[in-house]
């Protein structure tokens, strides 16, 4: 019987298409990652898997998944998975694009507007019981409406963003490692330099993947760059930030404030030293978590692995030579 494992909890429906194909084994925990021994096991026997951000598809897992056809990745990211050695080894890669864009996009201008009006603080200063009197300046933010916007990494999302912030009168200015103009004819978006976007961005938005030309471009030298008004927000990964670098910007007041969904290492601890600042608005990682969303992306991770061990073309495969090489 042909093997699949998916490696956390999802919802039962998300599931019908793939068991009526395989045998579907499903690690019973939601927040719990599968342990490292297990998956390695596990991924002996699979002809597919169905994968989250938080498990490493590497080189030595793929050298001990001898009957492994395909991994379909519930994300649109896939730096954690050996693409190159999956594809060298005949493994069709998937990931689920498209389906959270929306979402995505959703969640990054609520990080940018609560970090820019203190959302959190004002929040937590009712509930604390410290509201006593209406002040002028009491908890005064920064303005979002006819700002300027500078989105690192013009992909859907970035696209997204960029149209959200056109109902704001913003300004938008992008960095991309090829120019979007569909977005400038559209929304008259300005393609710059990496340099000019941190210098004229009143908000920076990182949405870029990580790879090895953009891990850690976020440094002391890019804070540095920005205006002293200006806020960072991250909801891409977390790996593009070098966090010492971007906590001593904060603690230097080189920057206004940063939000930020993902981190280097997660989940981080309450002891994190960003969190020591109040101008720091910190999400765990939920850039895609509304229900529908959810559910869209587990039913296009599994009907990818369907069509695979159907013999058909996925919808969302990352490596298509692969395709055309095996069929």
């Amino acid at each position: 019987m042909t093997k699949v494992f998916v490696t956390r909890c999802v919802p039962e429906e998300s599931l019908r298409a793939l068991k009526t194909v395989a045998e579907v084994e499903v690690w019973p925990e939601e927040e719990m990652p599968v342990p490292r021994e297990v998956l390695l096991e596990r991924a002996k026997k699979a002809d597919g898997l169905l994968t989250m951000m938080s498990d490493q598809v590497d080189e030595e897992l793929l050298s001990v998944a001898s009957n492994l056809k395909v991994v379909a990745n519930m994300a649109v990211g896939f730096d954690n998975i050996d693409v190159e050695t999956a594809s060298a080894k005949g493994i069709v890669v998937c990931n689920t694009p498209d389906v959270l864009t929306d979402t995505t996009a959703d969640l990054t201008f609520i990080l940018l507007m609560a970090t820019a009006r203190r959302i959190l603080e004002a929040a937590d200063f009712v509930k604390h019981d410290k509201w006593k009197n209406w002040a002028p300046m009491l908890l005064a933010g920064s303005d979002i409406h006819h700002k300027t916007l500078g989105i690192f990494g013009m992909g859907r999302i970035g696209a997204a963003v960029a149209k959200r912030a056109s109902g704001f009168d913003m300004k938008v200015l992008y960095h991309n490692r090829s120019r979007n103009q569909h977005i400038e004819d559209t929304l008259g978006a300005e393609y710059v330099p990496f340099q000019e976007l941190l210098s004229r961005s009143d908000f920076v938005v990182c949405l870029a993947p990580l790879t090895k030309e953009t891990k850690g471009i976020f440094h002391e030298g890019a804070f540095q760059s920005m205006k002293r008004s200006a806020f960072f927000i991250n909801a891409s990964r977390g790996g593009l930030v070098v966090e010492e670098d971007l906590e001593r910007a904060l603690l230097n007041k080189e920057i206004a404030g940063a939000g930020l969904d993902v981190f280097e290492e997660e989940p981080i601890s309450n002891k994190h030293p960003l969190l020591t600042h109040p101008n720091v608005v910190a999400l765990p990682h939920i850039g895609s978590a509304s229900v529908e969303t959810r559910l869209n992306m587990v039913s296009l991770a599994s009907q990818n692995i369907v069509d695979v061990l159907n013999g058909d073309k996925p919808k969302t495969i990352l490596n298509p030579e692969i395709w055309r090489t095996e069929s």
